[in-house]
């Protein structure tokens, strides 16, 4: 059984940054940790022993990291606005690295938008998502048929998944942050049109 502790997501599980976890556990391939859920970014302040949820996370994240690696090899996830982008930067430096594929999904850009944006040494593949989650998008995305997973367990889907991402022709168009900051539209309110 792989440990947390020794890849590349022990420092954001010590942090206590993992949350809302659909699966934290080893995967089928041997020396990997497979992690689904949310990554908090920002923490609200807290009160005496009160536990609050943060203020803005990576939601609904699909990454892998294998033992004794210092980087995640491939994540994706979602962002309600791409302004969070920077804290992505800052809260995973280190444990992202330059050959990794990093794939962020964000409601508040261009549908049609596909952009690459290089922070520091990490180039996150930046694309829309509307009315969709990160794993249907990814499937889509990769060209994975849910035929081709339906026997697989959690941490075999999630492996087969992200295997097929690393290899994905993720070549768009390189901006910088500054100009993907002009061009995304105001993020939406999430709690608009939803019964009281």
């Amino acid at each position: 059984m792989t440990a947390i502790e020794n890849t590349p997501l022990g420092r954001l599980e010590k942090e206590g940054r993992l949350l809302n976890a659909v699966l934290k556990g080893g995967t089928t391939r041997p020396g990997r940790f497979g992690f689904r859920g949310d990554i908090a970014l920002k923490f609200q302040v807290q009160v005496a022993d009160e536990k609050r949820p943060p203020d803005y996370s990576i939601e609904q994240v699909l990454t892998v990291a294998q033992e004794g690696e210092r980087a995640i090899p491939v994540l994706a996830g979602y962002l309600h606005s791409l302004a969070y982008l920077a804290d992505v930067a800052n809260v995973l430096d280190g444990v992202l690295g330059p050959e990794g594929r990093y794939f962020i999904f964000c409601n508040n850009i261009d549908l049609l938008a596909k952009y690459r944006i290089k922070l520091g040494n990490v180039t996150f593949h930046v694309l829309p998502c509307d009315e969709s989650t990160v794993w249907k998008e990814m499937m889509d995305l990769v060209g994975v048929n849910k035929d081709d997973i339906k026997k697989l367990d959690a941490g075999g889907k999630l492996d087969y998944l992200l295997e097929a991402a690393k290899e994905l022709d993720a070549s768009y168009d390189e901006i910088s942050y500054e100009d993907a900051l002009k061009r995304m539209a105001p993020a939406k309110n999430r709690n608009e049109n939803r019964p009281v």
